[in-house]
């Protein structure tokens, strides 16, 4: 059995998001595949208040031994939920936009809970990052309006080259796929013709994920 976490990063209708639309693609074609395990983490619908001074706080009362109340139990909880979910994948599919030159803030959350020493990466003797999570596969989707593959664009895109940097750089997962729809704002033109060619590749990409479970 391979489990299969998609993660959601995308909170507009299917017939409005691109990366929506990749998202509920990519779930059609793995349903029903022998041997696959789904399941969703929908980072707009968690609750998952931001990485900040509470984290801190509530990791200071639980070394004390205090319980934890409010927005500090909701804090440990979103973390543990986020490194719950990681932990028992053997895939992890991102599915995001292009938002703002980067990931949405939702995404970023869950990117903070579960960028963690000691759980996603750790220092060896030699001060030398050594990633934890190399034993899971991972497959970016992700969906942009104008295009950012360009040499001269190429430096402004910073939503999949992070996300390699952290899951692939840091994590240590290998990314088995990438797709990545661009340009269908920018070209309206051919709109349709841009996303249908992205929704085959996602089709393909899910396929690839379904196959693991006999390789």
């Amino acid at each position: 059995m391979t489990n299969v976490l998609v993660v959601k990063a995308n909170n507009r209708p299917a017939d409005q998001g691109v990366s929506s639309k990749m998202y509920e693609v990519f779930m059609n074609e793995l349903e029903g595949k022998a041997g696959v395990n789904v399941s969703t983490f929908d980072v707009f619908a968690e609750d998952m208040p931001y990485f900040g001074q509470d984290v801190f706080d509530a990791y200071g009362n639980l070394q004390a031994g205090n319980e934890l109340e409010g927005v500090q139990a909701r804090v440990m909880a979103a973390q543990n939920k986020a490194r719950e979910a990681v932990t028992n994948a053997d895939v992890v599919v991102f599915a995001f936009p292009l938002w703002n030159l980067t990931i949405p803030a939702a995404l970023q959350t869950f990117i903070d809970y579960t960028y963690a020493s000691g759980f996603s990466f750790k220092y060896n003797e030699q001060g030398q990052l050594v990633s934890l999570l190399t034993d899971k596969k991972a497959v970016l989707l992700n969906a942009r309006g104008g295009y950012y593959s360009t040499p001269e664009t190429a430096g402004m895109e910073m939503s999949v080259n992070y996300m390699r940097n952290v899951i692939g750089g840091v994590y240590g997962m290998e990314i088995i796929d990438e797709v990545i729809i661009e340009g269908h704002n920018a070209n309206a033109a051919q709109a349709a013709e841009i996303k249908e060619a992205g929704f085959t590749a996602v089709k393909a990409a899910a396929n690839k994920v379904a196959s693991l479970v006999e390789a």
